[in-house]
């Protein structure tokens, strides 16, 4: 059956795959949002011009349209939810709302970490906002029906993104033969799912109508450690002997503390997570790329790229100087 589906987003890493997925199922796509992404829309989708920011916009934008589903991927705090509220009331079959996993607890007092795991995170605001969005919508829910799924996936990334505190910069430094710093000793378990994975879960959910008034855990089951992650990027980059210099997640966020919500908040910790719910209703969901693949993807990406090569200059220097800290402290 063919759903009018409507995306808040659709050209970052997750929305890029579920638009790719939701066309190739049939489903009549709109898009709504600036235009300036990086990602191409297939041409099967018609594309709405509006910043999601101003809600004045994307009213003018989807005038008196009535669609499906809406996925909103570019909510961050209760100011957007309620603006989606008000706007979208009345007239959608069913809101999905993409929240992140991160907002489980932190540190997680029991693993695998599943729904009914409590959602708190004192680290980290982008997660407490995930919370207060999903606070407010499970409050229209409950008072008044209105039709939310909620799904939390977790690191996420496709051919684009690099997952590392240093993104190109530390391939780089690999490549150079220079110390890439990773956090922790490197052992703890990290789920990191690609995007097309992800897409599979979501657009699965899109319609669905046992999924209305449920939150879902979207993050396969794929979890390597640390250093197998940063191996696989060192391998693909041609490196086979990477200096991996292993430093304390809060040593880090002391030298740089823009990087410690995220760690401390997050990637410190062993995230390990159950998606036996999700798979109840979309059994084809699972891990079909693994990060040793996703490794050669993103490095044949950069590479056929050069433009997209950017070695930041103050984390190149940031990270010489904890390299440093950490090998004279022993």
């Amino acid at each position: 059956m063919t759903r009018r589906i409507l995306f808040l987003g659709g050209t970052g890493i997750i929305s890029a795959s579920c638009v790719r997925r939701a066309v190739a199922r049939g489903d009549d796509v709109t898009v709504v949002n600036r235009g300036t992404g990086r990602r191409a829309l297939p041409p099967e989708v018609r594309t709405l011009a509006a910043d999601l920011r101003d809600p004045g916009a994307v009213r003018a934008a989807i005038g008196a349209e009535e669609f499906d589903v809406v996925l909103q991927f570019l909510a961050f705090t209760p100011e957007h939810i309620q603006a989606d509220l008000d706007l979208f009331e009345g007239r959608v079959g069913q809101y999905v709302f993409v929240s992140s996993a991160s907002a489980y607890q932190k540190p997680p007092a029991r693993l695998p970490v599943t729904e009914s795991t409590p959602l708190r995170n004192p680290f980290w605001q982008y997660s407490r906002d995930k919370i207060a969005c999903e606070d407010l919508l499970v409050a229209a829910y409950r008072e008044r029906g209105f039709p939310v799924t909620i799904v939390r996936p977790s690191h996420t990334y496709d051919e684009q993104l690099l997952p590392t505190m240093g993104g190109w910069t530390d391939i780089a430094r690999m490549r150079a033969g220079r110390p890439v710093v990773v956090h922790g000793d490197g052992t703890s378990l990290w789920t990191i799912t690609h995007s097309d994975d992800v897409a599979v879960a979501i657009v699965g959910l899109a319609g669905h109508s046992d999924a209305l008034g449920e939150a879902f855990t979207v993050t396969g089951d794929h979890a390597p450690s640390w250093n197998r992650i940063y191996g696989w990027l060192a391998e693909a980059a041609g490196v086979t002997s990477p200096d991996l210099v292993h430093v304390a997640s809060e040593t880090i966020a002391a030298f740089a503390p823009a990087f410690g919500p995220g760690l401390v908040g997050d990637k410190a910790h062993s995230m390990i997570f159950d998606n036996a719910k999700v798979t109840a209703l979309v059994p084809e969901f699972r891990t079909t790329i693994t990060f040793d693949e996703g490794a050669r993807q993103i490095l044949a990406f950069y590479d056929a790229h050069p433009d997209r090569k950017e070695v930041d200059a103050d984390h190149d220097a940031l990270f010489d100087r904890i390299a440093a800290h950490a090998r004279q402290a022993g």
